[in-house]
């Protein structure tokens, strides 16, 4: 009976224990945000690279360019094809150059030499349900970009050489789209990479996350609870703060004041997702991303009901700009964010 009961204090004791340590002491790292304009232009712009002291983007109109971050000189572009004028949603950098990917269709993907001045079509493809919507690298060598459903999978290009070709993954070598399931070209945060490791997130009728653990080769596919079963519903982007915490955010398009069911969090590499912040903070929302050295508790979105900021996983909100015309967003450091949309890129410093 004493050996019993003895036991029974230790497990009580050691649950009290490790409920303890599940308790964490969250805190936020700024207290303000201010906003000055970097460029202004008759230009929406969905995606962003930062490139040393560049901030590069690339937008409707066959427009791209990079903003100087240290107050250098500014560089504009437009490339044409033919009478036709790209719309570019996707952007990547490497050592060696700049890709900027265009949506619909003939689908469009660029090399830009990074003085600018030099452009080379290295993949181009055409048909009724091409659309590309995110481009990312792995290293200097292997990149990965990725597209809506055709032939009954999600659309999946790499590269080997550093982006100068392109190739077309097989449909069968990626899981079974359901009827309805593509993606969103939103603000270029449909792919996330961290070493070897892929996740994308696909979004409309059905809103899942693919996983990869060897750049692309080998795929699962893991459901979400996430707001989905129309075309303009699910996730519109996602990041991950290590190989275990991350976080996607969306909603519902057409319902931007819609703040229940557009906030996911995992913990376990994107196996497992759950709802945080119900009715609470913003609506539908384009980009989320984690701040840098912040263990993965600090998220900053931006979208249609303005820019905020969670310093708890997403539990709570707090809005820290009002602006609602911002698609997408990059840390150029832990205080400060790249962010761009409709006509312009800003700087936001916080503290």
């Amino acid at each position: 009976m004493k050996n019993r009961l003895l036991l029974v204090l230790f497990a009580t004791a050691l649950f009290i224990s490790c409920n303890k340590e599940e308790k964490k002491d969250y805190k936020a790292s700024f207290t303000t945000a201010t906003a000055d304009t970097l460029l202004q232009d008759n230009i929406s712009i969905r995606a962003l690279a930062i490139d040393n002291d560049l901030a590069w983007y690339a937008g409707n109109n066959g427009k791209y360019g990079w903003v100087s971050l240290n107050g250098g000189k500014d560089f504009s572009g437009v490339i044409a094809k033919d009478t036709l004028l790209p719309e570019f949603r996707s952007l990547a950098q490497t050592p060696n150059g700049v890709f900027i990917l265009s949506v619909g269709t003939p689908a469009l993907l660029y090399k830009i030499s990074k003085d600018g001045k030099r452009n080379n079509l290295v993949y181009t493809e055409s048909g009724e349900k091409v659309f590309y919507d995110c481009l990312k690298f792995y290293n200097d060598k292997e990149g990965i970009a990725m597209g809506d459903a055709m032939d009954g999978a999600l659309s999946v290009l790499t590269t080997k050489d550093g982006g100068e070709t392109w190739t077309k993954q097989p449909a069968r070598n990626m899981p079974k789209a359901a009827d309805g399931e593509n993606a969103f070209a939103a603000s270029n945060t449909n792919i996330v990479i961290k070493g070897d490791k892929t996740w994308i997130a696909s979004g409309g009728k059905k809103s899942r996350i693919y996983y990869s653990e060897d750049k692309g080769k080998n795929w699962e596919v893991f459901d979400t609870p996430i707001v989905q079963g129309k075309e303009m519903t699910g996730i519109f982007g996602a990041d991950f703060y290590d190989d275990k915490i991350g976080f996607a955010v969306g909603g519902d398009y057409e319902k931007a004041e819609q703040n229940s069911g557009n906030k996911i969090l995992t913990e376990d590499g994107g196996k497992t997702w759950k709802l945080v912040g119900e009715k609470v903070g913003f609506g539908y929302a384009s980009c989320v991303q984690f701040v840098p050295n912040s263990n993965g508790n600090e998220l900053v979105t931006v979208g249609k009901t303005g820019v905020w900021y969670s310093f708890d996983r997403g539990t709570t909100w707090k809005k820290i700009l009002d602006d609602t015309t911002l698609n997408t967003f990059t840390f150029k450091d832990a205080r400060t964010i790249i962010a761009a949309g409709q006509e312009k890129i800003i700087r936001v410093r916080l503290k």
